[in-house]
Parts: C-alpha cells; structure tokens; sequence
C-alpha cells in the first residue's frame, strides 16, 4: 500500500503533457480525396501437393522377413522328408500306399499279395464311349493279365523312379498294368455286340408344338469303329487299360432325312385324330384298342426316304417312343400272353407311312402248364385244350400215358398260326352242330351247313389258319380227288398231310361222294362243304385267315 501510494505520488509531480494527434486524426481534418487508378491483380501462385512417400523399411527389417521365410520353407521340407521317411520305413516292404495298377489298389499290399488280388478282381472291364458304359469279362474280351509281372512294377513305384516317391506314398500313382491280347476274340465280342454299342441318327421330323406343326431337327448317331478301337489297344494296351476301362473308338453317323418340311401338311392332317392301336387276340378272336392322343404321338413323328413318294420322303415314326408306349400298355396282358415288339412297331410305322391312324398287332401266347385231373388222358386233354394229341405228346418227351396230379406242357396255340393274321375276316367250324359260319368285318358273311371226320378219323378242334389253296388236292390214302382244296392244319407233326376245306370229293376219276351227307360226320378229318360254297369260301379266305374249330 505504501508503494502504490509512492507511486501515485510520483505521478502527481509531474507536469501534464498534451497528446498530438496527427493532421489527419484531428478533428474537422478532411483527407484528400485519391485519384482513381485501376492496378493490376498479381495472379495467384498455384499450390503443389507433393505425394507423400512412406519411408523405407529398414535393412533390418528385410533380412528379418528373408530369414522367416526361409525357416518355414526348411521346416515344411524337414517336415515332408520326415513324413515321406516315416510311410517308406511303414512301407518297406509293401507296395506304397498310393499305387494302383488297371484300376485295382495294391498299397500296403507285399509282392505274393498283390498278384493274388489282381487274379481275382481284374476280372471284370469297363467298356466306355465317353457317354456310356458297358461290363465285359476280360476273358470274353481276349484280355489277360500278367498280375505277377503287373504287381512287381507297381512295387517298384516310388523306389526305382523317385520322381514318383511322392505320389505313391501320399497321392496316386496308376501302374501300367502287362497284358496280353487275343485280338481275334477281341474283335468277334466288339463285332457281335457292336448294336449294343451303336446309337441309331434321328431323322428330321415333326412335332405339335401349341396347336401348329413344326419341324424338329435331325441328330447324328454314333457307330462303333471295331479297327481303330483295337488298333488303339494294341499301340499301348499298358496305357489303354491302366484303370481298368478301354475307351471305344465312336464314329459319327449322319442322318438320312436332315429335312422333314415336305411332311409337315401330312402330319397336320394325320394329327387330327388320336393313334389307335388295334390289340388282336386270334386265339380268342377279341380286340382291345390303346389310343395314343396327337400330342403324344405327334412326337414320335420322322421322316424316312422314300424314292417312290414324290417328296422323295415318307411320314413314319421313331422306333424308341413307340416300343416305350407298347411295353407300358402291355402291363394290361395277363402273363400268358405277350407282344412282338418289333413286329407291333413295324405296323405302327407301316400305317402312318400309308396315312392311316388304326393299326394293329396281334396278341402272342406262351407255353402252358396243365395238371392231370381224375379220368384224363392225352387224347382227352388235347381234345379239351384245342390241339392234335400228338402234338401234345411231342412236346412232353413222346409220353403215352399221364397220371393224376403230373404237370404237363401244352404247346403255344401260336405253333399253328404261321402267317400273318387278318383281324377282319374269321371262319368258325362247329363240330357239334355240323356248321360253318364266314365272318367279316365282325358280321356273318355266310351260314353253311357242313360235314366233319369220322370217328376214327376226326376233325380236331383248335384254332388255325388257311395255310395252303389247291385247286384239286388228291388224297392218296383214300384215293380221293378234293375240289377247292385249303389246307387248315397238320394232324402229324412234320408230315405232308393237311386237313382242310374242300368240296364234294371224287373217287377213280368218276365217283362223286358225300353228296347227300352234309351235316354229318362222313370225312376222314376234313371240312365238307358244297362245291359251290367251297368255290366261293376258296376265292374269298386267303393265307392267314383264321379258322376256329369247335369241339
């Protein structure tokens, strides 16, 4: 407080001093107005941004990396060294782990271990076409193998050649296997099998695609080329079958129709109604119908060359989804009668070819079995099932006699069909009543009165066909003379003997018999009629029309 007042003090004895102001800062002072003058802008100096450089790494730090590197690359080959040192000293004396030879692991197998597993499993070979596959013993084939000499090079895999060590202990190595080649055997299997091998081209065709008809593309088939596969097999068999499987030399096979547009009006009209297959049972006489709707058929639909048809080309159908169709329907067959497949697509085909939509098959049937009743014999069961005894007995060994409760053979009914059947037409011979009846279309054509065989010599009944138009058949047993002959059937296998139709018989040139018998049983197994029905029955009924007798 002293200080501060000291110091007041002090400055209350000096004297007061005016402040000057400049002119300017002086009050009513008025500055001088500048003249006006436009001076340059200096232009502005443009900035650069240097790039920042991260600073180098230290030497030190780069040798601290190599050496790193360097560690864990030596520790890994220590590493695989001592693994691969590890399985060989396993491995001593067996074949390595990873050997197989012709598609057949031997590892950890010894030299006397591997010969005897490939004796039994290289048995079998894979045939390929890079599509499919095929398994053929490789006896068949004409291939064997030397599993002695193939089980010692598969030994030596990672010890003679130590490139390969690695492989063969961890990984896989496939050994050559030593084989030998018949290639005459080989040949004949690739030969006979060479269908089963083959793919079949696909003609251009025709489709129903929403409501309109198009055409469908053509597809290249494949064949089997029998000398280039051996050829190749024979360069280096080793190589060729190393792992077990021959690869098939394949040939590309060009369609016959590569365009079907000439057919596409044809199928248009065809499409207009469903495929109706005709199932015709001759034994029985009945029909069935499998109806194939246009869009399901229509895709079944080719074209093949035909040089008699002005297009050069014929509407038909693929083979493949037509058998597809049948075997499916024909789960409806009682297991006593079947399809020939082949036969049934051949007529499927034939009627589009000629533009129809109503073919038909016929129903085969298979050998039965029959069990000897109470009061049986061969003559009375043939009578009953419908053919000559000795038939019957020919197909059981030539047997004379049956026993109660024995199972016998009764042969296909087919056996007395061997021309192609005709749905359509169909004659009916009553034993019992003495009649024939024609039938065609299913309505009765013609009634007629007629005579059978005797007693001693019958008429058999069954189901049969014409087989056979003589205009004058002569009977040598009887010294008959038998006008408008057709022969039915053969009452004694393999003989030249026919029973059949024909009209009133002559005897010596000049006799004419039975003129006054129709109706009764006056031939010696024949079918008597008038000669003027048999004229007419004889122009009418050619070979292959049914003729069912009855008992």
């Amino acid at each position: 407080m002293q200080q501060r007042r000291a110091y007041s003090q002090a400055q209350a004895t000096q004297p007061i001093r005016v402040r000057q102001y400049p002119p300017q800062q002086q009050q009513g002072y008025r500055p001088p107005q500048p003249v006006p003058y436009a001076y340059p802008v200096p232009p502005r100096p443009t900035q650069r941004i240097q790039p920042k450089v991260a600073p180098r790494a230290k030497a030190s730090n780069k040798r601290v990396y190599l050496w790193l590197a360097a560690g864990a690359a030596a520790f890994m080959l220590m590493s695989c060294a001592a693994f691969t040192l590890g399985l060989g000293l396993v491995y001593g004396r067996g074949i390595l782990p990873g050997v197989s030879a012709g598609g057949v692991s031997l590892g950890g197998l010894s030299q006397t271990e591997a010969p005897q597993k490939l004796a039994s499993e290289w048995n079998l070979l894979r045939l390929t076409d890079g599509q499919r596959s095929w398994r053929y013993t490789a006896a068949d084939l004409g291939i064997s193998l030397d599993a002695s000499a193939t089980a010692q090079q598969a030994y030596e895999q990672g010890r003679s050649d130590l490139a390969n060590v690695f492989g063969a202990l961890i990984g896989r190595v496939e050994t050559q296997p030593i084989i030998h080649v018949d290639t005459a055997a080989l040949e004949n299997t690739l030969i006979t099998n060479a269908d089963q091998f083959s793919q079949a081209p696909v003609n251009a065709g025709v489709k129903l695609e929403n409501g309109q008809v198009t055409t469908t593309p053509p597809q290249n088939g494949r064949s089997l080329d029998v000398a280039a596969t051996i050829a190749r097999l024979q360069q280096d068999s080793g190589t060729a079958l190393a792992n077990g499987r021959l690869e098939l030399v394949m040939q590309a096979v060009a369609p016959a129709v590569s365009d079907a547009s000439p057919m596409v009006e044809q199928a248009r009209r065809l499409l207009t109604s469903p495929l109706d297959i005709r199932i015709f049972d001759p034994i029985t006489g009945d029909s069935v119908y499998w109806s194939a709707q246009p869009d399901q058929w229509a895709n079944w639909l080719t074209a093949d060359p035909d040089p008699t048809s002005p297009t050069g080309l014929a509407l038909t159908t693929n083979d493949a989804p037509v058998r597809a169709y049948l075997a499916a329907q024909s789960a409806v067959l009682d297991a006593t009668r079947y399809l020939n497949y082949d036969e049934a697509v051949s007529n499927v085909q034939q009627a589009i070819r000629e533009g129809r939509t109503n073919p038909y098959t016929r129903v085969y049937h298979h050998d039965s079995q029959y069990v000897v009743q109470p009061g049986d014999t061969i003559t009375s069961i043939a009578w009953d099932v419908g053919q000559p005894y000795l038939y019957i007995q020919q197909a059981n060994g030539d047997i004379n006699s049956v026993s109660v409760g024995q199972s016998i053979t009764i042969p296909s009914p087919d056996n007395y069909l061997p021309y192609a059947v005709n749905p359509d037409k169909r004659i009916v011979v009553s034993i019992s009543q003495q009649h024939t009846w024609v039938y065609e279309n299913g309505q009765i054509k013609w009634d007629w009165a007629a005579s059978t065989g005797i007693p001693d010599s019958p008429t058999w009944p069954g189901i049969y066909q014409i087989i056979s138009h003589k205009p004058n058949a002569y009977a040598g047993n009887w010294d008959l003379w038998m006008p408008h002959f057709m022969g039915v059937y053969q009452p004694i296998p393999g003989a030249d003997f026919t029973n059949g139709f024909h009209g009133f018989p002559t005897r010596g040139g000049w006799q004419l018999l039975w003129t006054n018998s129709l109706g009764t049983k006056v031939t010696y197994g024949c079918i008597l009629l008038s000669n003027e029905n048999a004229e007419l029955l004889y122009n009418w009924a050619e070979e292959g029309i049914i003729v069912e007798i009855q008992p």
